[in-house]
Parts: C-alpha cells; sequence; structure tokens
C-alpha cells in the first residue's frame, strides 16, 4: 500500500483503531502454530490474502475477516498481552506519540462470556483479566517505545447483555490504561431499544468515564442523534452520514463535537460510496469541524495510518496546516485528564514550530 516518504512526518495522535484488527500477521501465524489452531493459511503472504483486502465489501464480508484468525488469538493470556505490547511498538514506528486503541474484553475472552466467541471452548480466561493483560501489554510497549497508550472498552450491538460488565471493567480499571466506554458493531440495531446499552453509558456518564459510539458510518443520521441525545456520546465513530441532516450537522460543528474519521476504512467497507474527492472528510475539511484521522483496522486494510494521510493528501487536498490541525484537534478530543492533554499539545506544538497563542 505504501509509496515513498510518509506525507506527514511528524508526531501524530491517533484515537480510532481496533485491537483485533492490527494484529500482525506473524504472530497469528506464531500463536496459531503453538495452539494448534488452523488458519487459512501458513505464511504471511497467504494470511494476508485471506484477511486482507482492497476493493470495497460489504459491513458482513468484512466482519467475516475477523472469523479467520481471532480464533487463534482468543482466550490465551500470552497471545492478548504480546498483541497489545506489538501494537504499541507498530504505532511508534509510525510516528504516533499518543494512541487510543479499542477492543471488546469478551471477544478475548473464553470464561464468564456468553456465548463463548469464535466458537472456543470454554477455558479460563475472563474478561476482566482481558483487560489486565491488555493494560499489562500496553504499558510494557509505553515503557519500550517511548510513546502514551490508552484503551477504550466496547460494548457490542449484537451483545448488549455485556454492556454492563464492560461499563465495570470501565471504573476498575479507570486508572489503569482504560479511559473511556465505545458502542461498536451494526448500527442498524437500535440502541434505543437494549436498555443495558442506555444503562451502561448513563452510569458511565455519572461515574465521569469518557463516552465515545460508533455512528453515522453506515448508518442513518438518527443514530448519531441516539448517541448524542441518548448516550450522551462525547466523540462520534466515523459520523459521516451527518451530512444528510443539516441541521444536525450545524448543531455539532457549533459544539465541537468530534469525529474520529477513517478515509480507507470507509471506502473499504461501503460506509462511503463517493470517490475521495468528494468524501464527506473533504467537506469537514472546508468547515473547520473538529475531526481526527485514524487507520481503525490496519490488519485487514492491509494499511499503516500513512495510508490514510496519503489520501487526504493526494484525492482530498490536504495541506501540511491541516494535518497539523487534525492532531491538534485529537490531541484537544483525547480522554486524556487535562493535566496530561496539556502535556501532549505541548509536545506537538514544539513539533510542529507553532506558538500556541497562534490560530490554534
Amino acid at each position: 500500500m505504501e509509496n515513498g516518504p510518509p506525507v506527514f512526518d511528524k508526531p501524530k495522535v491517533e484515537l480510532h483503531v481496533h485491537l483485533d484488527g492490527s494484529i500482525k500477521p506473524e504472530t497469528i501465524l506464531q500463536i496459531g502454530k503453538k495452539r494448534k489452531i488452523g488458519l487459512p493459511a501458513d505464511t504471511v503472504e497467504g494470511l494476508l490474502q485471506q484477511v486482507s483486502y482492497n476493493e470495497p465489501l460489504c459491513l458482513t464480508e468484512f466482519l467475516a475477516k475477523f472469523s479467520l484468525y481471532m480464533p487463534a488469538i482468543a482466550g490465551d493470556r500470552e497471545a492478548v498481552k504480546r498483541i497489545a505490547y506489538e501494537f504499541v511498538e507498530m504505532k511508534a514506528k509510525e510516528g504516533v506519540i499518543y494512541v487510543e486503541v479499542r477492543y471488546s474484553p469478551h471477544l478475548l475472552a473464553n470464561c464468564k462470556v456468553n456465548p463463548i466467541p469464535w466458537g472456543q471452548k470454554k477455558g479460563d480466561l475472563t474478561p476482566d483479566e482481558v483487560v489486565n493483560l491488555v493494560n499489562q501489554g500496553l504499558k510494557a510497549g509505553e515503557e519500550a517505545f517511548n510513546i502514551k497508550a490508552r484503551s477504550i472498552l466496547c460494548c457490542m450491538r449484537h451483545m448488549p447483555s455485556w454492556s454492563p460488565e464492560v461499563v465495570e471493567l470501565c471504573k476498575k480499571y479507570r486508572n489503569d490504561s482504560v479511559v473511556a466506554i465505545d458502542l461498536a458493531g451494526d448500527e442498524l440495531i437500535n440502541a434505543e431499544t437494549y436498555s443495558e446499552h442506555r444503562r451502561a453509558y448513563e452510569e458511565a456518564e455519572r461515574c465521569g468515564i469518557h463516552r465515545t459510539v460508533h455512528a453515522g458510518e453506515a448508518g442513518p443520521p438518527q443514530v448519531i442523534k441516539e448517541a448524542i441525545h441518548i448516550l450522551k456520546a462525547e466523540r462520534i465513530g466515523h459520523g459521516y452520514h451527518v451530512l444528510e441532516d443539516d441541521s444536525l450537522y450545524k448543531q455539532l460543528l457549533k459544539q465541537n463535537m468530534h469525529f474520529e474519521v477513517c478515509p480507507w476504512s470507509s471506502y473499504l467497507t461501503g460506509a462511503c460510496k463517493n470517490s475521495f474527492a468528494d468524501h464527506p472528510v473533504v467537506r469537514f475539511m472546508k468547515d473547520g469541524a473538529n475531526y481526527s484521522l485514524n487507520t481503525d483496522d490496519p490488519l485487514i486494510f492491509n494499511s499503516t495510518i500513512h495510508t490514510d494521510y496519503k489520501i487526504a493528501k493526494d484525492s482530498m487536498g490536504f495541506t501540511e496546516q491541516e494535518f497539523q490541525r487534525v492532531n491538534i484537534n485529537a490531541a484537544k478530543s483525547s480522554f486524556l485528564p487535562e493535566q496530561e492533554k496539556k502535556e501532549l499539545l505541548s509536545k506537538l506544538y514544539s513539533a510542529y514550530g507553532i506558538l500556541k497563542s497562534t490560530e490554534f
């Protein structure tokens, strides 16, 4: 996917990337072999041919990719800790200095989770221990690669029964790598009809836990309204279809709502059918909206952060200044405590040679 040097070679902030969509193919093969779990191929090239793709698929076909390799990783303590550590290493190499990585603890567990995911046999790795292992991996990665990494725990739209535990895990580990709660999965499943999601988000708000929601990616603007009014989301994952409701869009611009956008992902999942030149992000840019550029699932999209930046520069007309603005917005909209946020911002200002008193 990559050609030539990165288009923006300065420190970056990434807010929307899934841990289970960012695993190194080498790691999947090694762990599959060690655990004697069959995979669709036994070489990196072969595995990538099966799990990654570069022409649009529908959401179901995209989601089916996970079931090809997740059985090798889920339920294995060493694997869970290792993928978190390697994730931090991967982001450090891409010049990301702060990242928020998200995942569903239940999808990596094989015990105290119903149903047990990926057709695994019952084991002894609980969602709670998954979070603890990911935290250990992230912290070891931070130490080794000198970047900051935090995590967001995902509720799954189709599994409302998991949501009460997700918010409890956010509370338990809130000072230990976990910074927020998310709701992911098929947007056509109405979150309003599932009181568990709503209650989990009410509890998160009550306890001061930050909230983001996947909304308006493939779903209509109505899903974004629910995310904001019912789940009290502070950021929107994707949000492209907000442009179909002009008054909602204007309201969110006024509120400075942050959109976590993923250009390459939006093309490959079929969320955005237009060419990149007519992509919602181009409108966001022109309107000075608050948004960030993110990879989403780099394993499956065979990409790095540079892929999305290259698309933004080559097909969306991004300037160096817009890349800086986007990263500063990402830092300001991050879920770090105020003091750490200030430190992150001052690192960016200094790397970009910006005096704080200027337009940012």
